[in-house]
C-alpha cells in the first residue's frame, strides 16, 4: 500500500527512468562524443541540496571512470561575490531538477562567460538554463509530486552514469544502466532495510559511507533531516576518525552505509572501531547482490525512500509537507 506521495514517487521511477534511457540514448552518444574530443581537463559540478549530493556521485564516478579531476563549486562565488573563475578546457555539470535557482543561473552563466563546455542535467528544459548551456540531459520523470526529491535524484544519478559510460565508451557500464529499471523494481519489493523502531527516540546520528557510497550518506542524511526532523551528518568513513569519533563516547547512533564496490573493504575497517566501542550501529546494506557496483547506490536509494517515507509517517511527521522545504529552493 502507498501512503505519501514521496513513496509513489518512489516507486515510479523505475517506469520514468526506462523511458530517459531509451529517449537519451541518441543524445548521450553525441554528447559523450563531443566530450572525449573536448577532452576536459577538469570537471566542475554545480548543485544545491540533492543535486549537490548527485554532485558528490559525480565527482567519484568521473574520477573512477574517466580518471578526470573533478570537484564542487560554490555557486556563491559568482552570485554573492560576483567573481569569474579560469574555466578553459573545462566541462560544467550544472544539476537542477527545477534549474529556476537564482544563483545556478548565476554559475551556469559564469561558466558559459569562462570558456567552459557545459552541460546540465535538468527536468525543465526550456527553462532559463536553455540559453547557458551548451547541452542539456533532459531527466524525463514527468511531474514530482512529492516536495521532497527522490525520483528525480534517481533520474540525475542515471543521467551521470549514462553519461559517464558513454564518454568512456565502458560497455559493462552501458549495460548495467540498461539493466537500471529492473534493478530498482527488485530494490521496491525487496525487503525494508531501515524500520521506524530503531530511529525512535533518535535526535542527532551520524552517516558514514565511503566513495560512491558517501555521496549516498549525504542522501541519507538530507532526508532524515527533511523528512524526520532528526539531525543527521553525513562523514566519510576515512574522516570518521579525525574529529566525530569523540561522537561515539556520548552514545550517539550511526547509520552505515554500505555499497559493494572496491572500497567495501576499507570502509569496514573504520567501522570496527565502532564495533569495539559496542556503537548503536545501523546497517542500510546493499539489498540486491550481484549487481554492478556503480549501480548499486541508485538500488539503495530506492529502497531507502520507500522505508523513510514509511517511517516518517510512523514518527507522526508528513514527508509531503516537510517543514520549511519547497520545490522550488530560490537561493541568491
Amino acid at each position: 500500500m502507498t501512503d505519501t506521495l514521496m513513496e509513489a514517487d518512489t516507486k515510479s521511477a523505475s517506469h520514468y527512468i526506462a523511458k530517459q534511457i531509451e529517449d537519451n540514448r541518441s543524445l548521450i552518444a553525441a554528447i559523450g562524443s563531443k566530450v572525449r574530443q573536448y577532452a576536459p581537463k577538469f570537471v566542475m559540478l554545480v548543485g544545491r541540496g540533492s543535486s549537490d549530493n548527485a554532485a558528490v556521485f559525480a565527482k567519484y564516478l568521473i574520477e573512477i571512470e574517466a580518471g578526470v579531476a573533478t570537484f564542487s563549486a560554490a555557486p556563491s562565488v559568482a552570485s554573492v561575490y560576483g567573481k569569474t573563475l579560469a574555466l578553459e578546457g573545462a566541462m560544467v555539470l550544472i544539476i537542477s531538477h527545477s534549474g529556476q535557482s537564482p544563483d545556478i543561473i548565476a554559475q551556469a552563466e559564469m561558466a558559459r562567460n569562462a570558456g567552459a563546455y557545459s552541460v546540465a542535467l535538468t527536468s525543465e528544459v526550456e527553462g532559463p538554463l536553455k540559453h547557458l548551456v551548451d547541452d542539456i540531459i533532459p531527466l524525463h520523470i514527468g511531474q514530482e509530486q512529492g516536495v521532497t526529491a527522490t525520483k528525480s535524484l534517481l533520474a540525475t544519478l542515471t543521467g551521470l552514469l549514462q553519461l559517464t559510460s558513454s564518454w568512456t565508451g565502458n560497455q559493462e557500464l552501458t549495460a548495467a544502466v540498461a539493466s537500471l529499471p529492473t534493478i530498482l523494481q527488485e530494490a521496491t519489493h525487496a525487503p525494508a532495510n531501515l524500520r521506524v523502531e530503531q530511529l525512535q527516540g533518535v535526535t542527532n546520528l551520524v552517516v558514514l559511507g565511503r566513495g560512491l557510497g558517501f555521496a549516498v550518506a549525504k542522501e541519507v542524511a538530507l532526508k532524515l533531516k527533511e523528512v524526520c526532523a532528526i539531525h543527521a551528518e553525513a562523514v566519510s568513513s576515512a574522516e570518521f576518525r579525525h574529529g566525530c569519533a569523540a561522537l561515539v563516547a556520548q552514545d550517539i547512533k550511526v547509520i552505515d552505509v554500505c555499497i559493494s564496490d572496491e572500497s567495501y573493504l576499507n570502509h569496514l575497517e573504520q567501522l570496527e572501531h565502532l564495533l569495539q566501542c559496542e556503537t548503536p550501529l545501523v546497517h542500510l546494506n546493499q539489498v540486491l547482490t550481484g549487481v554492478h557496483p556503480r549501480v548499486a547506490p541508485l538500488a539503495l536509494l530506492q529502497r531507502f525512500y520507500i522505508d523513510i517515507a514509511k517511517i516518517s509517517t510512523q514518527l507522526g511527521a508528513n514527508p509531503d509537507e516537510p517543514e520549511g522545504l519547497s520545490k522550488v529552493m530560490k537561493t541568491c
